[in-house]
């Protein structure tokens, strides 16, 4: 199916929350506001949602298909059931390594999955030169009823690739610094998702307190609200009123109404003076 480059980025995201539903447990697979947000794609949850019925639909809801990886764990089961050798001689890790770095091709994409997983054990059994293993491989290769001209070509197609991946060029350790190429945009966009997430939850302003909070906090409340609407002594006022002024600045509340006098903010005043 043909796509334009701009669905590309929706595509991904879908085919991987796709495959994360299939693998992972319910417990393990990420919520799409969380994808969108980490994969940075300019798309919507509602987007994602229309984009997987469209894939679903392409695959006629045949989500669980049968791929080149499962042909291999076949295969090296039945290679290993009938052979007398020891049974860490085909490594299925070494196999499992090889067909991910086929898959890096879109060439393999076209390649029947049984074929390929035939051709990447009947690689591995030339390098160990085993008879017996071979000749166990052709029975196995009669009864899947794959044609010689196809074998043969996805052969010569892997043995080229696997060439390549073991190459000095491909082993050698690249010793520069990994440096990310992005745009101004793109960077602004990054710096906004780390502070789109609060670290704290919001405060309610409701004037709402939990109710596992001690009495004695609620007794401190009491009071002060007791000091706010009393007015305070003469010799304490100007004290009272300017730490009352401290603690608002330091806090963030709900607007409070606060009743004051004309003469006790002169008295104030006056006594700040002296």
């Amino acid at each position: 199916m043909k796509v334009k480059p701009k669905h590309l980025s929706c595509i991904g995201v879908c085919c991987f929350l796709l495959a994360a539903r299939i693998v992972e447990e319910k417990c393990n697979i990420p919520s799409t506001y969380d994808v969108i947000r980490i994969s940075q794609c300019k798309c919507t949850a509602s987007d994602i949602k229309r984009m997987e019925k469209i894939i679903s639909e392409k695959l006629h809801y045949e989500l669980e298909a049968t791929t080149a990886l499962n042909f291999l764990h076949l295969y090296h089961t039945v290679m290993l059931c009938h052979t007398s050798e020891r049974k860490d001689i085909l490594s299925l890790d070494k196999l499992e390594a090889q067909l991910k770095a086929c898959n890096c091709q879109l060439t393999f994409s076209k390649a029947k999955p049984s074929v390929l997983a035939l051709c990447l054990l009947s690689l591995e059994v030339e390098t160990l030169k085993s008879v017996e293993l071979l000749e166990i491989l052709l029975l196995v290769k009669k009864h899947s009823k794959i044609n010689d001209t196809e074998f043969f070509y996805w052969r010569e197609l892997v043995s080229t690739c696997l060439a390549e991946y073991s190459s000095p060029e491909c082993c050698k350790p690249n010793l520069k610094k990994l440096v990310w190429i992005v745009s101004r945009r793109t960077v602004q966009n990054l710096h906004n998702s780390n502070y789109s997430v609060p670290e704290l939850p919001t405060i309610s302003e409701q004037g709402c307190f939990d109710e596992s909070e001690s009495e004695d906090s609620c007794e401190d409340m009491s009071c002060g609200k007791e000091r706010l609407s009393s007015s305070p002594p003469r010799g304490q006022e100007c004290g009272f009123f300017f730490s009352f002024q401290v603690a608002w600045t330091d806090t963030v509340l709900p607007t409070v109404e606060i009743e004051c006098s004309v003469s006790q903010f002169k008295a104030c005043v006056q006594i700040s003076k002296q």
